[in-house]
């Protein structure tokens, strides 16, 4: 792409280094901005930098969140017995805009794949074992994308809680074996939620 400026192209080059843009995108975004006041760029800027600088992970669930503890952890509306497995925070946001689970979550932060190096040390396994064992939560529901790493995780997680009075479901095959989690419809993801089946079913 060749442009007049060094500084426009810097612009560009930087918006491109992200997820799901391309350089034409990138362009369009970086001249907008140029386009823009300085003082709204100045707060766009600045609400960049105090998310990066500022957002923390729940220390119960490991969501993102403003404080130590997430609004979903807090809020005196959630199912307390009932906790969602996620991957990752992108799943929660999926199932939270089916408006069909109103229980509390666990962020794994990945699931288990020796492949790529990925073993249960690396993710947050522990807490959640940590968390079910206190007592108070009487169902784990693995809304885990159905993959071969999937039901890995599933089981050895399973496997740990063998001995703890704790009732593991997965949500139904409404959503496709191989498939992921946050790419799936709202209302199939939901009917999933709602249809859960036990786990060795």
């Amino acid at each position: 792409m060749n442009l007049s400026s060094k500084l426009l192209e810097d612009c560009v080059n930087a918006f491109a280094t992200l997820p799901g843009i391309g350089k034409k995108t990138a362009l369009r975004l970086s001249l907008h901005l140029l386009q823009t006041g300085t003082d709204e760029v100045a707060e766009f800027c600045e609400a960049i930098v105090k998310m990066k600088d500022s957002i923390q992970f729940c220390k119960i669930c490991h969501n993102i969140a403003d404080e130590k503890t997430c609004s979903i952890c807090l809020s005196p509306k959630r199912n307390k017995e009932t906790v969602c497995v996620v991957e990752g925070i992108k799943e929660i946001m999926a199932i939270e805009n089916t408006g069909q689970f109103f229980g509390l979550y666990h962020v794994l932060g990945g699931i288990i794949s020796p492949i790529e190096g990925v073993g249960p040390e690396q993710l947050n396994i522990d807490s959640l074992v940590e968390r079910v064992k206190k007592g108070g939560i009487k169902e784990l529901i693995m809304a885990i994308s159905p993959t071969i790493e999937g039901e890995t995780t599933i089981f050895y997680i399973s496997k740990l809680l063998k001995e703890v009075d704790v009732k593991i479901s997965t949500i139904a095959r409404g959503v496709s074996f191989g498939g992921e989690l946050e790419y799936a419809d709202e209302l199939t993801l939901g009917r999933s939620i709602v249809s859960r089946v036990d786990y060795g079913d």
